[in-house]
């Protein structure tokens, strides 16, 4: 199992688990990576998020009354692994990690197919326990990376992602957007002179035109907010409602030339470039 972009712009989707059930949040996930996602990113219902918007925060808020907890978001994980061989990447707040215990959720999250972790509120300079023990268990670690992020922070985020870097297109909070910000792909470049790895960028992306104009740049684009709310707005056909969006968005039909793409690796492969070198990308 790996994280890999066949194509471009790659898709990373984003699903709370639990919203409206565990079973639901399965079927969309497998309907997600059926229109062409890449990786499944599978949100933890949390109760005090800090940077969801109000469309997350209420997919949580249902999450949560349905009792939905890592270990529930673990058994989604492994029953969506036995379907599929997409990158599947935990996506949470540090609290309900520390509270399931660190080895213990990073010996159960390889057990169940993960490949890796985003935990959005873990930073960098802070991640050493983190770091040792995603590693002895061959997961990935991924970052996020702002555009007000210092050059230090990039280099840190750069060398400690496996997997793809997580490219925040702009500050604030989740949720969909008329545009772009333009800082999203300056933030790339900044990056692209740090890392091999594959750049993703989230934050507000919910157009085809938007999903087209961050492929220009950037190697996979995130949709989040986008896809939970038409969840929230079709109940009883939330899988399809998501399959009509992503195929709206053109995902499938974004194809890259030739056969390159990026994939998860050996440490090494988050090195900087040698100057002068040529990044290939997909």
């Amino acid at each position: 199992m790996a994280i890999v972009f066949k194509k471009r712009p790659g898709l990373v989707a984003y699903i709370t688990c639990g919203d409206p059930n565990l079973e639901i949040s399965r079927d969309v996930a497998l309907a997600a990576i059926a229109e062409g996602a890449d990786v499944i990113e599978l949100g933890v219902p949390f109760s005090d998020p800090v940077a969801d918007g109000p469309v997350i925060q209420r997919a949580s808020e249902r999450a949560l009354r349905h009792s939905t907890d890592l270990a529930g978001v673990l058994d989604v994980a492994r029953q969506i692994r036995q379907q599929s061989k997409a990158g599947l990447v935990i996506f949470s707040y540090l609290n309900p990690i520390l509270q399931f215990g660190l080895e213990k959720f990073c010996a159960a999250a390889a057990a169940a197919g993960i490949d890796g972790a985003l935990i959005t509120d873990l930073p960098v300079e802070e991640s050493a326990d983190y770091l040792r023990t995603m590693k002895a268990h061959k997961l990935a670690p991924v970052f996020l990376a702002a555009p007000t992020s210092t050059d230090a922070r990039l280099r840190a985020v750069a060398k400690n992602s496996r997997g793809f870097v997580y490219a925040i297109s702009r500050t604030g909070i989740t949720g969909t957007r008329q545009d772009v910000a333009s800082d999203a792909q300056s933030l790339v470049q900044r990056l692209r002179a740090l890392t091999k790895l594959p750049i993703a960028v989230g934050f507000g992306v919910s157009t085809p035109e938007q999903f087209a104009e961050v492929g220009q740049f950037a190697d996979a684009v995130v949709v989040g907010s986008a896809i939970v709310q038409r969840i929230e707005q079709n109940p009883g056909r939330e899988a399809a409602a998501v399959s009509e969006f992503l195929k709206s968005l053109g995902v499938s039909s974004q194809r890259a030339e030739g056969d390159a793409s990026r994939q998860v690796g050996e440490p090494g492969n988050a090195d900087p470039p040698r100057a002068g070198a040529r990044v290939t990308t997909i």
